[in-house]
Protein backbone atom coordinates (compact mmCIF):
# COMPACT_ATOMS: atom_id res chain seq x y z
CA UNK A 1 0.00 0.00 0.00
CA UNK A 2 2.65 2.47 -0.99
CA UNK A 3 0.15 5.24 -1.74
CA UNK A 4 -1.59 4.91 1.60
CA UNK A 5 -0.76 7.36 4.44
CA UNK A 6 0.93 5.73 7.43
CA UNK A 7 -1.98 6.82 9.64
CA UNK A 8 -5.63 6.96 8.59
CA UNK A 9 -8.43 8.39 10.71
CA UNK A 10 -11.61 6.34 10.47
CA UNK A 11 -14.20 9.14 10.45
CA UNK A 12 -12.47 10.74 7.47
CA UNK A 13 -13.07 7.59 5.45
CA UNK A 14 -16.86 7.90 5.74
CA UNK A 15 -18.43 8.56 2.35
CA UNK A 16 -15.22 8.11 0.34
CA UNK A 17 -15.72 6.39 -3.02
CA UNK A 18 -14.34 2.86 -3.39
CA UNK A 19 -12.85 1.94 -6.75
CA UNK A 20 -11.68 -1.27 -8.37
CA UNK A 21 -8.28 -1.42 -10.14
CA UNK A 22 -9.78 -0.35 -13.47
CA UNK A 23 -11.13 2.87 -11.97
CA UNK A 24 -14.80 1.89 -11.80
CA UNK A 25 -16.57 2.93 -8.61
CA UNK A 26 -17.70 -0.02 -6.50
CA UNK A 27 -19.44 1.92 -3.74
CA UNK A 28 -18.78 4.18 -0.74
CA UNK A 29 -17.16 3.59 2.64
CA UNK A 30 -19.66 3.48 5.47
CA UNK A 31 -17.60 2.24 8.44
CA UNK A 32 -14.52 0.45 9.72
CA UNK A 33 -14.83 -3.01 11.31
CA UNK A 34 -12.52 -3.97 14.18
CA UNK A 35 -12.22 -6.79 16.70
CA UNK A 36 -11.82 -5.45 20.24
CA UNK A 37 -10.07 -7.62 22.81
CA UNK A 38 -8.98 -6.38 26.21
CA UNK A 39 -5.86 -8.58 26.13
CA UNK A 40 -4.61 -7.13 22.83
CA UNK A 41 -2.58 -3.91 22.89
CA UNK A 42 -3.79 -2.66 19.49
CA UNK A 43 -7.04 -4.11 18.10
CA UNK A 44 -6.96 -5.45 14.55
CA UNK A 45 -8.90 -3.76 11.77
CA UNK A 46 -10.53 -6.55 9.79
CA UNK A 47 -12.22 -4.61 7.02
CA UNK A 48 -14.49 -1.83 5.77
CA UNK A 49 -18.24 -1.67 5.42
CA UNK A 50 -18.89 -0.59 1.84
CA UNK A 51 -22.26 0.46 0.48
CA UNK A 52 -22.59 -0.68 -3.11
CA UNK A 53 -25.20 0.55 -5.55
CA UNK A 54 -28.69 -0.36 -4.43
CA UNK A 55 -27.86 0.46 -0.80
CA UNK A 56 -26.55 -3.02 -0.08
CA UNK A 57 -23.78 -2.97 2.52
CA UNK A 58 -21.00 -5.49 2.03
CA UNK A 59 -17.80 -6.36 3.85
CA UNK A 60 -14.46 -5.49 2.23
CA UNK A 61 -11.58 -7.26 4.04
CA UNK A 62 -8.47 -5.14 4.58
CA UNK A 63 -6.58 -7.77 2.57
CA UNK A 64 -8.60 -6.58 -0.43
CA UNK A 65 -7.77 -2.88 0.11
CA UNK A 66 -4.75 -1.82 -1.91
CA UNK A 67 -4.69 1.93 -1.29
CA UNK A 68 -6.33 4.65 0.78
CA UNK A 69 -5.91 8.40 0.45
CA UNK A 70 -8.00 11.48 1.41
CA UNK A 71 -10.11 11.16 -1.74
CA UNK A 72 -10.61 7.46 -2.42
CA UNK A 73 -10.15 3.84 -1.46
CA UNK A 74 -8.93 1.30 -4.01
CA UNK A 75 -9.59 -2.44 -3.77
CA UNK A 76 -8.51 -5.50 -5.70
CA UNK A 77 -12.01 -5.63 -7.15
CA UNK A 78 -12.60 -9.14 -5.77
CA UNK A 79 -15.33 -8.46 -3.21
CA UNK A 80 -17.99 -10.78 -1.84
CA UNK A 81 -21.34 -9.12 -2.58
CA UNK A 82 -23.11 -10.89 0.27
CA UNK A 83 -24.81 -8.45 2.64
CA UNK A 84 -22.69 -7.42 5.62
CA UNK A 85 -23.80 -8.80 9.00
CA UNK A 86 -21.81 -7.68 12.02
CA UNK A 87 -20.57 -10.51 14.23
CA UNK A 88 -20.85 -10.27 18.01
CA UNK A 89 -17.06 -10.01 18.30
CA UNK A 90 -16.91 -7.06 15.88
CA UNK A 91 -17.28 -3.34 16.56
CA UNK A 92 -18.03 -0.54 14.09
CA UNK A 93 -15.68 2.36 14.70
CA UNK A 94 -17.83 5.20 13.36
CA UNK A 95 -21.26 3.96 14.43
CA UNK A 96 -20.29 2.61 17.85
CA UNK A 97 -17.00 4.08 19.10
CA UNK A 98 -17.29 7.78 18.32
CA UNK A 99 -18.56 9.80 21.32
CA UNK A 100 -17.69 7.14 23.90
CA UNK A 101 -16.72 8.65 27.24
CA UNK A 102 -13.10 7.78 28.01
CA UNK A 103 -10.28 8.56 30.40
CA UNK A 104 -6.62 9.10 29.49
CA UNK A 105 -4.54 7.05 31.95
CA UNK A 106 -1.36 9.13 31.79
CA UNK A 107 -3.04 12.47 32.55
CA UNK A 108 -6.33 11.50 34.19
CA UNK A 109 -8.14 13.72 31.68
CA UNK A 110 -11.68 12.70 30.67
CA UNK A 111 -13.41 13.35 27.39
CA UNK A 112 -15.17 11.80 24.40
CA UNK A 113 -13.82 9.98 21.36
CA UNK A 114 -13.60 12.36 18.41
CA UNK A 115 -11.92 9.94 15.99
CA UNK A 116 -9.80 6.79 15.91
CA UNK A 117 -6.67 6.28 13.84
CA UNK A 118 -5.42 3.06 12.31
CA UNK A 119 -1.97 2.15 11.04
CA UNK A 120 -0.36 -0.76 9.28
CA UNK A 121 1.81 -2.87 11.59
CA UNK A 122 4.98 -4.71 10.63
CA UNK A 123 2.89 -7.81 10.09
CA UNK A 124 0.99 -5.86 7.38
CA UNK A 125 -2.16 -6.06 9.51
CA UNK A 126 -4.05 -2.85 10.13
CA UNK A 127 -4.49 -1.98 13.82
CA UNK A 128 -6.08 0.81 15.86
CA UNK A 129 -3.17 2.88 17.12
CA UNK A 130 -4.35 6.33 18.22
CA UNK A 131 -7.46 7.94 19.70
CA UNK A 132 -8.46 11.58 19.24
CA UNK A 133 -10.05 12.59 22.55
CA UNK A 134 -11.97 15.84 23.01
CA UNK A 135 -11.94 17.36 26.49
CA UNK A 136 -14.77 19.71 27.36
CA UNK A 137 -14.19 23.35 28.31
CA UNK A 138 -13.38 23.83 31.98
CA UNK A 139 -11.89 26.41 34.32
CA UNK A 140 -10.47 29.38 32.41
CA UNK A 141 -10.48 27.40 29.16
CA UNK A 142 -13.50 28.40 27.09
CA UNK A 143 -13.03 25.95 24.26
CA UNK A 144 -12.78 22.20 24.21
CA UNK A 145 -9.41 20.69 23.32
CA UNK A 146 -8.64 17.60 21.26
CA UNK A 147 -5.60 15.41 21.95
CA UNK A 148 -4.35 12.42 19.97
CA UNK A 149 -3.12 9.75 22.38
CA UNK A 150 -1.93 6.15 22.17
CA UNK A 151 -4.66 3.53 22.02
CA UNK A 152 -3.49 1.69 25.13
CA UNK A 153 -3.40 4.97 27.12
CA UNK A 154 -7.19 5.23 26.97
CA UNK A 155 -9.75 3.61 29.28
CA UNK A 156 -13.40 3.06 28.38
CA UNK A 157 -13.11 1.98 24.77
CA UNK A 158 -14.30 -1.55 25.41
CA UNK A 159 -17.40 -0.79 27.47
CA UNK A 160 -20.91 -0.36 26.13
CA UNK A 161 -22.22 3.01 27.30
CA UNK A 162 -25.99 3.56 27.43
CA UNK A 163 -25.57 7.32 27.80
CA UNK A 164 -23.13 7.66 24.94
CA UNK A 165 -23.56 10.92 23.05
CA UNK A 166 -23.53 11.36 19.29
CA UNK A 167 -21.99 14.77 18.65
CA UNK A 168 -18.95 13.45 16.80
CA UNK A 169 -20.89 10.80 14.89
CA UNK A 170 -23.32 13.50 13.76
CA UNK A 171 -20.35 15.66 12.72
CA UNK A 172 -18.99 12.78 10.62
CA UNK A 173 -22.29 12.76 8.71
CA UNK A 174 -22.23 16.50 8.06
CA UNK A 175 -20.39 16.30 4.73
CA UNK A 176 -22.45 13.41 3.39
CA UNK A 177 -25.38 13.87 1.05
CA UNK A 178 -28.71 13.51 2.87
CA UNK A 179 -29.36 10.18 1.13
CA UNK A 180 -25.97 8.85 2.27
CA UNK A 181 -26.46 10.11 5.83
CA UNK A 182 -29.92 8.50 5.83
CA UNK A 183 -28.38 5.18 4.84
CA UNK A 184 -25.98 5.34 7.78
CA UNK A 185 -28.72 6.29 10.24
CA UNK A 186 -31.02 3.55 8.95
CA UNK A 187 -28.45 0.89 9.84
CA UNK A 188 -27.80 2.13 13.39
CA UNK A 189 -29.29 0.40 16.40
CA UNK A 190 -32.50 2.06 17.67
CA UNK A 191 -30.66 3.40 20.72
CA UNK A 192 -27.78 4.85 18.66
CA UNK A 193 -30.21 6.26 16.11
CA UNK A 194 -32.05 8.13 18.85
CA UNK A 195 -28.75 9.63 20.03
CA UNK A 196 -27.83 10.78 16.52
CA UNK A 197 -31.27 12.27 15.88
CA UNK A 198 -30.94 14.28 19.09
CA UNK A 199 -27.53 15.60 17.93
CA UNK A 200 -28.63 16.73 14.44
CA UNK A 201 -30.01 20.22 13.92
CA UNK A 202 -33.59 20.53 12.65
CA UNK A 203 -32.75 21.45 9.06
CA UNK A 204 -30.26 18.62 8.62
CA UNK A 205 -32.61 16.10 10.23
CA UNK A 206 -35.45 17.24 7.97
CA UNK A 207 -33.35 16.65 4.85
CA UNK A 208 -32.25 13.23 6.11
CA UNK A 209 -35.83 12.25 7.01
CA UNK A 210 -36.88 12.91 3.42
CA UNK A 211 -34.48 10.17 2.30
CA UNK A 212 -35.43 7.53 4.88
CA UNK A 213 -37.96 4.72 4.41
CA UNK A 214 -41.47 5.57 5.59
CA UNK A 215 -41.33 3.34 8.66
CA UNK A 216 -38.10 5.01 9.81
CA UNK A 217 -39.62 8.45 9.30
CA UNK A 218 -42.63 7.61 11.43
CA UNK A 219 -40.57 5.95 14.17
CA UNK A 220 -38.19 8.90 14.46
CA UNK A 221 -40.93 11.53 14.45
CA UNK A 222 -43.01 9.69 17.05
CA UNK A 223 -40.04 9.62 19.44
CA UNK A 224 -39.53 13.40 19.26
CA UNK A 225 -41.34 15.88 21.44
CA UNK A 226 -44.23 17.52 19.59
CA UNK A 227 -42.66 20.97 19.33
CA UNK A 228 -39.50 19.68 17.68
CA UNK A 229 -41.44 17.31 15.43
CA UNK A 230 -43.50 20.27 14.16
CA UNK A 231 -40.34 22.34 13.58
CA UNK A 232 -38.80 19.54 11.53
CA UNK A 233 -41.94 19.12 9.43
CA UNK A 234 -41.73 22.84 8.63
CA UNK A 235 -38.16 22.35 7.40
CA UNK A 236 -39.18 19.49 5.10
CA UNK A 237 -40.53 20.09 1.61
CA UNK A 238 -44.31 20.36 1.82
CA UNK A 239 -44.98 17.25 -0.27
CA UNK A 240 -42.67 15.09 1.85
CA UNK A 241 -44.17 16.53 5.04
CA UNK A 242 -47.68 15.77 3.76
CA UNK A 243 -46.74 12.16 2.97
CA UNK A 244 -45.20 11.71 6.41
CA UNK A 245 -48.12 13.27 8.29
CA UNK A 246 -50.51 11.03 6.37
CA UNK A 247 -48.66 8.00 7.79
CA UNK A 248 -49.07 9.17 11.40
CA UNK A 249 -51.99 8.33 13.70
CA UNK A 250 -54.81 10.88 13.09
CA UNK A 251 -54.52 12.38 16.60
CA UNK A 252 -50.76 12.89 16.25
CA UNK A 253 -51.14 14.34 12.75
CA UNK A 254 -53.77 16.83 13.90
CA UNK A 255 -51.64 17.91 16.86
CA UNK A 256 -48.54 18.50 14.73
CA UNK A 257 -50.47 20.47 12.12
CA UNK A 258 -51.77 22.74 14.88
CA UNK A 259 -48.22 23.32 16.14
CA UNK A 260 -46.83 24.15 12.69
CA UNK A 261 -46.66 27.70 11.36
CA UNK A 262 -49.98 28.68 9.77
CA UNK A 263 -48.67 29.06 6.21
CA UNK A 264 -46.64 25.82 6.33
CA UNK A 265 -49.59 23.89 7.74
CA UNK A 266 -51.91 25.35 5.08
CA UNK A 267 -49.63 24.12 2.28
CA UNK A 268 -49.49 20.64 3.81
CA UNK A 269 -53.25 20.48 4.32
CA UNK A 270 -53.82 21.54 0.71
CA UNK A 271 -51.60 18.72 -0.54
CA UNK A 272 -53.30 16.22 1.75
CA UNK A 273 -56.67 17.15 0.26
CA UNK A 274 -55.65 15.47 -3.01
CA UNK A 275 -55.29 11.76 -3.59
CA UNK A 276 -51.84 10.45 -2.71
CA UNK A 277 -51.24 9.07 -6.22
CA UNK A 278 -52.37 12.15 -8.12
CA UNK A 279 -50.47 15.14 -9.47
CA UNK A 280 -51.89 17.25 -6.65
CA UNK A 281 -50.78 14.78 -4.01
CA UNK A 282 -47.25 14.54 -5.43
CA UNK A 283 -46.60 18.16 -6.35
CA UNK A 284 -44.26 20.58 -4.64
CA UNK A 285 -46.00 23.91 -3.93
CA UNK A 286 -42.80 25.99 -3.99
CA UNK A 287 -41.35 26.06 -7.53
CA UNK A 288 -39.41 29.04 -8.90
CA UNK A 289 -42.11 31.64 -9.66
CA UNK A 290 -41.45 35.03 -11.26
CA UNK A 291 -43.59 37.94 -12.50
CA UNK A 292 -43.76 38.83 -16.22
CA UNK A 293 -41.33 41.76 -15.83
CA UNK A 294 -38.54 39.63 -14.34
CA UNK A 295 -35.28 39.52 -16.27
CA UNK A 296 -33.29 36.50 -17.36
CA UNK A 297 -30.57 37.52 -14.90
CA UNK A 298 -33.10 37.39 -12.05
CA UNK A 299 -34.30 33.97 -13.15
CA UNK A 300 -30.78 32.54 -13.31
CA UNK A 301 -30.01 33.97 -9.88
CA UNK A 302 -33.09 32.26 -8.44
CA UNK A 303 -32.28 28.83 -9.84
CA UNK A 304 -28.76 28.98 -8.37
CA UNK A 305 -30.27 28.53 -4.90
CA UNK A 306 -28.48 25.64 -3.23
CA UNK A 307 -31.65 24.13 -1.74
CA UNK A 308 -33.25 23.60 -5.18
CA UNK A 309 -33.11 20.12 -6.63
CA UNK A 310 -31.99 19.86 -10.28
CA UNK A 311 -35.54 19.08 -11.38
CA UNK A 312 -37.02 22.11 -9.59
CA UNK A 313 -34.29 24.32 -11.03
CA UNK A 314 -35.00 23.20 -14.60
CA UNK A 315 -38.11 25.37 -15.08
CA UNK A 316 -39.15 28.90 -14.14
CA UNK A 317 -42.88 29.63 -13.90
CA UNK A 318 -44.08 33.07 -14.93
CA UNK A 319 -47.35 34.06 -13.28
CA UNK A 320 -49.48 37.07 -12.52
CA UNK A 321 -49.79 38.20 -8.89
CA UNK A 322 -49.94 36.70 -6.34
CA UNK A 323 -46.68 34.80 -6.74
CA UNK A 324 -47.32 32.27 -3.95
CA UNK A 325 -49.26 29.15 -4.81
CA UNK A 326 -52.05 29.17 -5.71
CA UNK A 327 -50.82 32.01 -7.89
CA UNK A 328 -52.47 34.29 -10.35
CA UNK A 329 -52.83 33.00 -13.92
CA UNK A 330 -49.87 30.96 -15.15
CA UNK A 331 -48.56 32.67 -18.30
CA UNK A 332 -46.02 30.06 -19.26
CA UNK A 333 -42.82 28.26 -18.34
CA UNK A 334 -39.24 29.08 -19.22
CA UNK A 335 -36.62 26.36 -19.61
CA UNK A 336 -33.28 27.16 -18.00
CA UNK A 337 -31.46 25.79 -21.04
CA UNK A 338 -33.26 28.39 -23.15
CA UNK A 339 -32.60 31.21 -20.67
CA UNK A 340 -28.87 30.47 -20.76
CA UNK A 341 -28.92 31.48 -24.44
CA UNK A 342 -30.75 34.77 -23.81
CA UNK A 343 -29.23 38.18 -22.94
CA UNK A 344 -29.29 38.63 -19.14
CA UNK A 345 -31.16 41.93 -19.41
CA UNK A 346 -33.99 40.52 -21.55
CA UNK A 347 -37.35 39.59 -20.01
CA UNK A 348 -38.14 36.00 -19.07
CA UNK A 349 -41.60 36.56 -20.56
CA UNK A 350 -39.96 36.75 -23.98
CA UNK A 351 -38.60 33.21 -23.69
CA UNK A 352 -41.71 31.37 -22.50
CA UNK A 353 -42.74 27.96 -23.75
CA UNK A 354 -46.50 28.29 -24.18
CA UNK A 355 -46.87 25.27 -26.44
CA UNK A 356 -47.46 22.66 -23.75
CA UNK A 357 -50.57 21.72 -21.84
CA UNK A 358 -50.70 21.73 -18.06
CA UNK A 359 -51.57 19.01 -15.60
CA UNK A 360 -54.68 19.08 -13.42
CA UNK A 361 -54.31 18.13 -9.75
CA UNK A 362 -56.48 15.02 -10.31
CA UNK A 363 -54.10 13.63 -12.98
CA UNK A 364 -53.05 10.02 -12.28
CA UNK A 365 -49.52 8.63 -12.04
CA UNK A 366 -49.84 7.36 -15.60
CA UNK A 367 -51.00 10.78 -16.79
CA UNK A 368 -48.02 12.47 -15.13
CA UNK A 369 -45.54 9.95 -16.53
CA UNK A 370 -47.03 10.29 -20.02
CA UNK A 371 -46.89 14.10 -19.79
CA UNK A 372 -43.22 14.18 -18.75
CA UNK A 373 -42.26 11.66 -21.43
CA UNK A 374 -44.24 13.44 -24.17
CA UNK A 375 -42.64 16.83 -23.56
CA UNK A 376 -39.20 15.51 -22.45
CA UNK A 377 -39.52 17.32 -19.12
CA UNK A 378 -38.15 16.67 -15.62
CA UNK A 379 -40.91 18.77 -14.02
CA UNK A 380 -44.42 19.81 -14.97
CA UNK A 381 -46.81 22.57 -13.80
CA UNK A 382 -50.06 21.68 -12.05
CA UNK A 383 -52.89 24.21 -12.47
CA UNK A 384 -56.50 24.52 -11.36
CA UNK A 385 -59.52 25.23 -13.57
CA UNK A 386 -58.80 28.97 -13.52
CA UNK A 387 -55.26 28.41 -14.80
CA UNK A 388 -53.62 29.28 -11.47
CA UNK A 389 -50.36 27.49 -10.66
CA UNK A 390 -50.78 25.11 -7.72
CA UNK A 391 -47.34 23.53 -7.81
CA UNK A 392 -45.02 21.38 -9.86
CA UNK A 393 -44.54 17.64 -10.16
CA UNK A 394 -40.89 16.67 -10.54
CA UNK A 395 -39.69 13.39 -11.96
CA UNK A 396 -38.24 12.37 -8.58
CA UNK A 397 -41.69 12.83 -7.01
CA UNK A 398 -43.12 10.55 -9.67
CA UNK A 399 -40.44 7.90 -9.17
CA UNK A 400 -41.09 7.89 -5.42
CA UNK A 401 -44.59 6.64 -6.20
CA UNK A 402 -43.80 4.38 -9.17
CA UNK A 403 -41.04 2.40 -7.46
CA UNK A 404 -42.02 -0.55 -5.24
CA UNK A 405 -42.97 0.19 -1.65
CA UNK A 406 -39.89 0.33 0.58
CA UNK A 407 -37.57 0.92 -2.39
CA UNK A 408 -35.25 3.11 -0.28
CA UNK A 409 -34.36 0.08 1.79
CA UNK A 410 -34.33 -2.40 -1.07
CA UNK A 411 -31.27 -4.63 -1.32
CA UNK A 412 -29.96 -5.94 -4.63
CA UNK A 413 -30.20 -9.69 -4.96
CA UNK A 414 -32.92 -10.17 -2.36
Amino acid sequence: MSTTPTRVFAARLAGLPVFDPSGDQVGKVRDVVVVLRSDVRQPRVVGLVVEVFGRRQIFAPMTRVTAMDPGQVITTGLLNMRRFERRTTETLVIAQMLDRHVRVRSTGAEGTVFDVAMEQARTRDWVLSRVAVTEGAKGFRRRSQTHVVEWDDVEGLHERQPRQGAEHLAASLADLRPADAASVIHDLTPERRTQVVAALDDERLAHVLEELPEEDQVEILEHLDSERAADILEEMSADDAADLIADLPPETAAQLLELMETEEAASVRRLMSYGEETAGGMMTPEPVILPPDATVAEALARVRAEELTPSLAALVYVCRQPLETPTGKLLGVAHIQRLLREPPSSLVAGALDTGIDYLRPQASLEDVATFLATYNLVAAPVVDEEGRLLGTVAVDDLLDHLLPEGWRDRKIGR
